[in-house]
């Protein structure tokens, strides 16, 4: 979608545009395309982070020293809750760049206000699971099991907060900037981030909650 969407852009540009040779087109291109890749090398280091912790998880998950495992912690319920919220902002996330292809400011900046505030709700209620779980006594300094599990789900939740971040300072761009090729580029980084925390919370909510509290 990347490529299509600043293509669509490269298409629909002002006049005046045109008037730049050749050759700054193609250089334009080739560092839009090289930013695309690079943040595609980043996706791919944040795997890797992603893996370790789901090894360590793992590794650790029967090592309660005596204290509550994940059986007797978890609400199913309350994590499909939040699960679904992260997936549908996925969605709506999806229907800006649909706005952004057709170049409709306004629908684009509905969207990613939608996205932002289902993951503002994605993050209030993992808060509200991990003070729960504290004040109940089961705070990482329980246990390695405890220890793990508040690494991984933390560090996912750390990337929501900063995707949302980053989320707020695009709209602010973008309503003062406009819809330019750059900004395109910068969306679609965001996109690309966002879906990838959306694949990682599948990966948590299974190996964590589901087979965790079974």
């Amino acid at each position: 979608m990347s490529t299509e969407v600043l293509d669509r852009f490269g298409a629909q540009a002002p006049a005046h545009a045109h008037s730049h040779d050749e050759a700054h087109d193609h250089a334009h291109h080739d560092t839009s395309e090289n930013t695309i890749f690079g943040f595609w090398l980043y996706l791919m280091s944040d795997c890797i982070l992603f893996a370790c912790l789901f090894a360590a998880y793992a590794v650790l998950r029967g090592e309660v020293a005596g204290g509550p495992s994940g059986k007797e912690l978890f609400e199913l319920n309350y994590v499909l809750v939040e699960t679904f919220i992260l997936l549908f902002s996925s969605i709506t996330y999806g229907f800006a760049m649909i706005s952004l292809q057709n170049r409709q400011k306004g629908r684009v900046l509905f969207w990613l206000t939608v996205t932002f505030l289902l993951g503002a709700a994605f993050m209030g209620m993992e808060l509200n699971e991990f003070a729960h779980l504290i004040h109940e006594g089961a705070g990482p300094s329980r246990s390695a099991f405890l220890s793990s599990f508040f690494t991984l789900v933390g560090t996912h939740g750390l990337h929501v907060a900063s995707g949302m971040v980053w989320m707020l300072v695009l709209m602010w761009q973008l309503n003062k900037k406009g819809m330019t090729p750059v900004m395109a580029k910068r969306l679609n980084c965001l996109s690309l981030f966002w879906h990838f925390l959306d694949v990682v919370w599948i990966g948590v909510f299974t190996v964590v909650y589901l087979m965790g509290a079974m």
